[in-house]
C-alpha cells in the first residue's frame, strides 16, 4: 500500500478513499489538515498507486489490509476518516480492529438502505453531479484507469452489499458524521440515522456543497475535524517534519 503524509501534531488522521477512486480526492484536504494534525491518506490495494492482486478485494479484505498497514507503520490508535465508500471500509475496520481506532470521521457515509440498488444509486449520483467541481471528472477518470473495470465494479458491488447500518451500533469510539447539505447520495435523513445508530456520534452539515466535501471544502472540514478531536481525542505528541512520504508495507 502507498500512502502520503504531512506530519503535524497528533493524533494521526488516516483518510480512506471511496469506491473506484484513490487518495487523489483527499490531496487538497491533506494539505490543510497537515498543518493541524499528523495527516495521512492511503491508496487501498489495487487503487491509485497501490499494487494489488489480479482479482478485486471484498470490503472485509480491504478493511483488513488497512488494519495490517496501520500495524506495519506502527501508528498509535488513529482517527480513520472515510469518504463515501471509504466510510464503509473504516466502519468495518473499526468493528473488527477496535484497538487500532481512536475515533472515526464519516464524510458522506454510504450506503443509504433506502437506495440499495444500482439504478437508485445511479440516479442519485446524477442528481449530485451538478454540485461537484468539473475538475473532479479528470481525477475520477485517472482513478478509474488505474483501478480497471473489474475493481471498479467490485468496489461498487461491495458498497451495495454491505449493511453498514448493522455495524454502526457496535462502534464505541467517538464518531463525527459530516454531510454536505447538497449531497444527493446521502440525504439528511440517512445522515441523521447514521448518527443515531452510533453510540457516540455527532453530526455536522457543511453548507453549499455536495458529496465531495474533502475536495470542495477542505478548510471547513479540517476545522470540523480539529474541533472534534480537540474534545474527543487527546494529542499524543508531535509528528515528523512536514512533507510528503510514500510508505510501503507488506500485507
Amino acid at each position: 500500500m502507498v500512502a502520503w503524509r504531512i506530519g503535524g501534531p497528533g493524533p494521526s488522521v488516516v483518510c480512506v478513499h471511496g469506491a473506484g477512486v484513490s487518495s487523489r480526492e483527499f490531496q487538497p484536504f491533506l494539505k490543510v489538515l497537515g498543518h493541524r494534525h499528523d495527516a495521512w491518506t492511503v491508496d487501498l490495494p489495487g487503487f491509485g498507486a497501490s499494487s494489488g492482486p489480479p482479482y478485486p478485494l471484498g470490503l472485509r479484505a480491504l478493511a483488513d489490509a488497512l488494519a495490517d498497514w496501520l500495524a506495519a507503520v506502527d501508528l498509535d490508535p488513529v482517527v480513520l476518516l472515510g469518504g463515501s465508500f471509504g466510510c464503509q471500509v473504516a466502519v468495518d475496520a473499526a468493528v473488527r480492529h477496535p484497538d487500532r481506532i481512536a475515533a472515526l470521521v464519516l464524510v458522506g457515509p454510504t450506503l443509504d438502505p433506502a437506495a440499495r440498488g444500482f439504478v437508485r444509486q445511479l440516479l442519485r449520483w446524477m442528481r449530485n453531479s451538478p454540485h461537484e467541481r468539473a475538475s473532479m471528472a479528470a481525477l475520477n477518470l485517472a482513478d478509474y484507469r488505474d483501478a480497471g473495470v473489474r475493481r471498479i465494479v467490485g468496489a461498487f458491488a461491495e458498497s451495495l452489499r454491505d449493511r453498514i447500518e448493522d455495524k454502526l451500533p457496535h462502534i464505541h469510539a467517538p464518531a463525527l458524521v459530516v454531510r454536505g447539505d447538497h449531497d444527493r447520495l446521502v440525504p439528511q435523513e440517512w445522515a441523521e440515522e447514521v448518527t443515531r445508530l452510533l453510540p457516540a456520534g455527532r453530526l455536522a452539515v457543511v453548507a453549499h456543497v455536495g458529496h465531495m466535501v474533502p475536495y470542495r471544502r477542505p478548510q471547513e472540514l479540517a476545522g470540523l475535524v480539529t474541533d472534534f478531536l480537540a474534545h474527543e481525542v487527546p494529542a499524543r505528541g508531535a509528528g515528523d517534519e512536514t512533507g510528503p512520504e510514500e510508505s510501503g508495507a507488506a500485507r
